[in-house]
């Protein structure tokens, strides 16, 4: 049995997607209108707790993330392919190379958690705790990362979107799991060609975190910033995002 999962295009080369914290397999923004279906076929997974799997239970874990990513794309018959995973699902795709390092072609993050984690001071600990209990604080965090520079429906969008999308336990749990889940050590030194990709106005996962972590971690890594975006590339500058990815995954 196939898990819940949305598929784009037909093409011969295999692309698996990771979403993030605030998205779901559908929370994309445009970039799945925007890719090249006759090169690629796209899996987008939900996780459990989000999305068409919003009442699965699990660990929700980063863990169990990698282990439904790979029944996943077992089921779908794929040998290999490249993984995409956005923020939380950064960190997660980097977890599906640890498990399964001969499978992955290429790897690629958007504004991706870092294998080791992410520190907080206690005052940004509470903002991103108390997320999953009040929306002012997920709305708070979307204009943090996209440098308090996008419009008031946007965010209200993007928040009413996270809520419906997710279950708050899990929406809670995830957050412990990218946060401090750190297997640096199973990774680092890996030769796959892994590319970074971040906004310039993302104050947390940004180039400077980038360098430190995924660029010393992989020997065959590449850093590509985007001007005038901040978190969430794919509604701030889809377009330039598609192109960066099928660039890279296609080389």
């Amino acid at each position: 049995m196939t898990i819940n999962h949305i598929s784009v295009g037909r093409g011969p080369q295999k692309v698996l997607a990771l979403h993030g914290w605030f998205g779901s397999a559908r929370g994309w923004g445009w970039l799945p209108e925007l890719l090249d279906t006759e090169r690629f076929t796209w899996a987008f997974l939900d996780y459990r707790g989000y999305g068409e799997r919003i009442g699965v239970a699990g660990e929700f874990s980063i863990a169990e993330i990698s282990r439904d990513a790979l029944d996943l794309v077992d089921s779908l018959g794929w040998d290999t392919f490249s993984v995409v995973g956005h923020s939380m699902g950064g960190s997660a795709a980097q977890r599906v190379l640890a498990d399964a390092p001969g499978r992955v072609q290429r790897l690629v993050g958007i504004s991706p958690v870092p294998a080791g984690g992410v520190p907080f001071d206690l005052q940004s600990w509470a903002l991103f705790d108390g997320a999953a209990a009040d929306p002012a604080n997920r709305r708070a965090i979307i204009d943090l990362t996209t440098g308090n520079r996008l419009s008031g429906r946007w965010l209200d969008e993007m928040v009413q979107f996270s809520v419906e999308n997710s279950a708050r336990e899990a929406f809670g749990a995830y957050l412990k799991a990218w946060a401090r889940t750190d297997f640096t050590d199973e990774v680092k030194g890996n030769p796959v060609p892994a590319l970074a990709i971040v906004g310039e106005q993302d104050p947390a996962l940004g180039a400077d975190t980038m360098r430190e972590t995924w660029m010393r971690h992989y020997p065959n890594a590449r850093l590509e910033v985007l001007p005038n975006a901040g978190h969430y590339a794919m509604y701030e500058t889809p377009v330039r995002l598609a192109t960066v990815i099928e660039d890279f995954l296609g080389r």
